[in-house]
């Protein structure tokens, strides 16, 4: 998953993108509403944090200017971060398009619950267990398992591994394009090409066709989930 975070005071920043990054998120972080409404305009995320307190174009301004019908991200989940504890503020923030908000200081553990949670329902997803067939992927717990003789049996992930399983659980049945997966393993500031997508994808082809799930490319677009019968003990 790909998130936006909107923050200009440098140490927050760095401890939220941080944070992110080591819950499995492909962070790319801006300091103003100006340069984020710019990005916006042309990249799609999947989802992203704004601070309402920014210099020039504040938080609830930027966030009335990404849900404009023009903007690339008009639909992803919006939450909002605030140093303001009146009433007001949290209304119109919701008013205007955010999906969310916490009061800073806040815990990371739960900035990472509202953030599961808000994807989830941006994907239609309910429960932050995921399933499909016998392969079960524990969002809150990190914890990947196939349904086997009764028994839960771990699948060990890597992290990249787990970014693209997760992106795949989520449109299951439907097709991911390799264009998104792509944008879900990176920011801007790793390289990534998509020939690693492939690599990915063939790591977690043997990892799932085992307990009777197939990868199957879609030719000039992506990949999708299917049933198909388990490998022998």
């Amino acid at each position: 998953m790909r998130l936006l975070l909107v923050e200009d005071d440098v140490m927050v920043a760095s401890g939220i993108k941080l944070g992110l990054s080591d819950a499995g998120y492909a962070v790319d972080w801006v300091g103003s509403g100006e340069r984020a409404e710019e990005v916006l305009r042309t990249e799609v995320f999947d989802g992203a944090i704004i601070d309402i307190g920014l210099p020039h174009m504040d938080g609830l301004e930027l966030t009335k200017r990404l849900r404009r019908p023009e903007m690339a991200s008009r639909a992803m989940p919006v939450l909002i971060l605030t140093a303001r504890d009146a009433l007001h503020d949290r209304v119109q923030g919701l008013d205007l398009g955010a999906d969310d908000y916490m009061i800073k200081p806040f815990e990371l553990p739960e900035l990472l619950a509202r953030l599961r949670a808000l994807l989830r329902r941006s994907q239609a997803a309910t429960t932050a267990v995921l399933t499909f067939g016998p392969i079960e992927l524990d969002t809150a717990n990190r914890r990947a398992t196939a349904m086997r003789a009764g028994q839960h049996v771990p699948i060990e992930l890597g992290p990249r591994e787990w970014t693209v399983m997760e992106y795949l659980l989520m449109n299951a049945p439907k097709p991911a394009s390799k264009e998104k997966l792509l944008q879900a393993l990176t920011g801007w500031d790793k390289e990534i090409t998509p020939n690693a997508v492939e690599v990915y994808i063939s790591r977690l082809r043997g990892k799932l066709e085992p307990h009777g799930v197939a990868l199957r490319s879609i030719r000039g677009f992506g990949y999708r989930l299917e049933l198909s019968e388990p490998a022998g003990p």
